[in-house]
């Protein structure tokens, strides 16, 4: 519970830069929707879907393998870290990946490309089912259900940090890179987390802006994930468009709970 105060906390403060800036609730490019779409899929996933998991895991696992409960807890902290970056992290990276890459999963992603802009309101902007069925959650259960509870809690705290300044309108690298002397810093900060540049160009709306990575940069913690995968473009930059091109519109209740619902469409011989 104390690991979400200070995710709400690190959030509040990126919100926060935004609102002094007058760029947190008056996006020029948002429409009546966003907001809704946001609100609904931040406050589901915390208050039901990773609460659901966690349980569910914990349920199922007593019941078949009782005598594992909190079995690993003493394992060294440094091998806790590296299992939740391979079973969560690079587990993450892969769901993504496939959910830019299989149709169906890209429906349930969907509503967080839908925002035409970069900004804390869509860290967590994604279909309720995107969340429900992503296996790093589930994964993650496993091991604190094995020990691994507090570990889990000071990495989400210093994961959440990563993403939520790489979506950020405040684009805190941009300080690296105006500063040559920096440079060894930055060339390993870069290749190593997600930044506002790397990640911002996975939400670019221009494919041919030199910059936009639409089909990479899928990394969440580590960008070390598109590095190694081959996935990764660094520019440095940071794309002037931000949205989805070439699909058919998506109200925001198909955005939230497709396929149980799916906009009207209207035929393609009327006028």
């Amino acid at each position: 519970m104390n690991e979400q105060i200070v995710i709400t906390g690190i959030f509040l403060c990126f919100a926060f830069i935004e609102a002094i800036k007058g760029q947190l609730l008056n996006k020029s490019t948002e429409v009546r929707d966003d907001l809704k779409v946001e609100l609904i899929s931040t406050v589901t996933l915390f208050a039901i879907s990773q609460p659901v998991i966690l349980w569910s895991v914990d349920a199922l696992l007593s019941s078949v393998a009782l005598e594992l409960k909190g079995a690993y807890e003493a394992t060294p902290v440094i091998i806790q870290i590296l299992c939740f970056l391979i079973f969560d992290d690079m587990a993450q990276y892969w769901w993504h990946r496939a959910s830019h890459t299989f149709r169906p999963l890209y429906n349930l992603h969907r509503a967080h490309h839908n925002g035409k802009y970069m900004s804390v309101r869509i860290v967590y902007r994604n279909n309720i089912f995107y969340y429900l069925m992503m296996p790093s959650i589930w994964f993650s259960g496993v091991l604190v259900y094995l020990g691994f509870g507090w570990v889990y809690a000071a990495y989400l705290i210093v994961k959440l940090a990563v993403i939520i300044g790489a979506h950020a309108e405040w684009k805190w690298d941009s300080i690296l890179y105006k500063r040559q002397w920096l440079n060894p810093v930055t060339w390993l900060i870069e290749r190593t987390i997600s930044t506002p540049s790397t990640h911002s160009a996975h939400h670019g709306l221009d494919p041919n802006d030199g910059v936009t990575n639409y089909k990479g940069n899928y990394g969440n913690l580590l960008f070390f994930w598109d590095v190694l995968f081959g996935t990764a473009k660094i520019t440095r930059k940071y794309p002037t468009r931000y949205g989805v091109s070439g699909m058919f519109r998506a109200d925001w209740k198909e955005q939230l709970i497709w396929p149980l619902y799916k906009t009207p469409r209207k035929p393609k011989n009327s006028r």
